[in-house]
């Protein structure tokens, strides 16, 4: 028997299990409890926040009928009756979900209004869930407008939308509209660690922590990412394993990276660049992580009580803070966020990375150095520079042009050549789910032409390849070559080409050769020789 998903088998089925949206939930039990029921809602929030999970409880708590059968409708759906059970299992004829994505002109919504027309089969209301409502063209919700503004009793609208800025007023103004936040780390750990340990998985809290930073405020991202971290880990879910999976950066290299600012040391900045491209790190997350590093410190400076003491890095955020001066942390964390953005047009990923680094070094506010700092470096850096005039300390969006830089956005790789797309895919922005099904797919075909490009990309893993994750995909490859790309997707095994098979094959031809150094060395054959001393398989790991 196949297992399900973890983002499935743990899909809350009532108010009581949904997590982090108690704002939505009291709203809704209220409205239910007292009868006071609106004909249309709106939910709107980033993917994987639940929106398609409240339609279902609401279907279910409208039409619930009790173990019993004569039950009404409540906010404590029972779960057990025959409509419940049907919702549940997504075959329930009077609760009817369409994808807009899929079904969004005018003929397809008059055939969904005409269908409403009708009493519900065997229910109190037919529910009608639009899921990204806003791709709908403006004919259609011409057309749905009629019935919102005189709907049939028996039937309840409920929309979702991740962009309601693109849904007419006229369809806002007739709605009731509930925005879903985003799941904050610690609430997504939590609920982490509930999951493994009934599911009894053994895990590391740093590990979870991780994952619920790259589920990027998406509970469903972080199951999902959960579910691949216990494939990849074999076992216990370590740090270790989890960033090896993800391609993120230790803390340690943050910690290095900040200590060699604070010392001016560029050298060793380009050499923990060096160590990165070695073990194909993702240079666009480690940005991402450095920033956040950033402004806990930033928040450390100003108030000290933020930091919390169960955070790993707690006392290096402490440290780092009497290291740096308010000014330079500020400029850090600008300059940390917005080379995000220049990656894509450097010569290369790493390349960009390392130039956000020596910007770093380049550019301090005057007078910023800090009393522990002249303490500690006083006798072993030479003085600093004269500070650069107050219009350059600050690097902007406004500013002089760039040196060399392109005009638009399409790099050397965007030429009729075929590319290498462990290269590209490595150099992508691209994070999360998105850039998981980017790793574990392999370059089939490759079209390029004056308009445009078809690609042709296989995976073994076509689960991955959510309408989400294909679009924001094929919207990054536009961006990085300059021109329309119509991705296609098809189901199979690559022969290691993928991204994912080239690191672990290069991660491999380290690990072998690291082990006969070690073997060759003479120290340890002396160990061996005279102690009896053996290197444990398994143990040898490239730096």
């Amino acid at each position: 028997m196949t297992a399900l998903a973890l983002a499935r088998s743990w899909r809350p089925k009532t108010f009581s299990q949904l997590v982090g949206q108690d704002h939505v939930v009291k709203a809704l039990t209220h409205a239910l409890d007292q009868g006071r029921l609106h004909h249309a809602w709106l939910f709107t929030g980033t993917r994987g926040v639940g929106k398609t999970t409240i339609a279902r409880i609401m279907a279910k708590a409208l039409n619930c009928i009790g173990e019993d059968g004569q039950g009404k409708m409540t906010s404590t759906p029972c779960g057990k009756c025959s409509a419940c059970t049907a919702i549940d299992q997504g075959r329930f004829v009077d609760y009817i979900e369409m994808d807009a994505a899929s079904n969004r002109g005018v003929d397809e919504m008059a055939a969904l209004l005409e269908k409403a027309a009708y009493a519900p089969s065997n229910a109190r209301y037919k529910v009608y869930m639009i899921d990204e409502v806003h791709m709908l063209t403006n004919h259609a919700f011409n057309a749905m407008l009629k019935t919102l503004e005189e709907p049939p009793e028996h039937v309840k609208f409920i929309l979702a939308t991740t962009d309601p800025q693109k849904i007419p007023v006229t369809i806002l103004s007739r709605c009731l509209q509930f925005n879903l936040k985003q799941m904050p780390v610690p609430l997504i750990v939590e609920h982490l660690e509930k999951v493994l340990a009934a599911e009894k998985v053994d895990y590391e809290t740093n590990a979870l922590r991780v994952i619920a930073k790259a589920g990027q405020g998406s509970m469903r991202d972080a199951l999902s990412l959960t579910d691949q971290a216990i494939a990849y880990a074999a076992g216990k879910v370590t740090e270790e394993s989890v960033r090896g999976m993800l391609g993120t950066l230790d803390d340690a290299y943050l910690i290095r990276i900040l200590d060699a600012l604070a010392s001016k040391d560029g050298a060793t900045l380009l050499n923990i660049s060096n160590e990165m491209g070695e073990r194909s790190m993702s240079f666009s997350l480690a940005l991402q992580d450095l920033s956040s590093l950033i402004q806990k410190i930033a928040a450390a400076q100003i108030v000290p009580e933020s930091v919390l003491e169960d955070w790993p890095e707690a006392a290096e955020v402490r440290r780092l803070a009497t290291v740096f001066t308010k000014e330079e942390i500020q400029l850090f964390y600008q300059i940390s966020i917005t080379s995000r953005s220049d990656l894509s047009l450097a010569p290369d990923e790493q390349t960009g990375f390392a130039m956000t680094l020596l910007r770093m070094l380049a550019f301090r506010p005057a007078g910023s150095e800090p009393q522990a700092l002249k303490a500690n470096v006083a006798n072993t850096t030479p003085s600093r520079p004269a500070a650069p005039p107050a219009r350059t300390a600050m690097p902007s969006n406004r500013s002089e042009p760039r040196a060399a830089a392109p005009a638009s956005p399409k790099s050397p790789a965007a030429s009729s050549e075929r590319p290498d797309w462990h290269t590209l895919m490595r150099a992508l922005p691209i994070k999360g789910l998105v850039q998981q099904l980017a790793f574990q797919t392999e370059l089939q075909d490759w079209a390029d032409s004056a308009t445009g490009i078809k690609a042709t990309i296989v995976t073994p893993t076509p689960s991955l390849a959510s309408d989400a994750s294909v679009a924001r995909l094929t919207e990054v490859l536009t961006a990085h070559f300059g021109k329309p790309i119509k991705l296609t997707i098809e189901k199979g095994e690559v022969e290691g080409k993928s991204v994912a098979k080239i690191d672990a094959a290069i991660h491999q031809e380290k690990r072998q050769t690291a082990e006969q150094m070690i073997a060759a060395d003479p120290f340890i054959q002396a160990l061996e020789k005279e102690f009896g001393a053996k290197v444990v398989g398994g143990s040898v790991k490239p730096l």
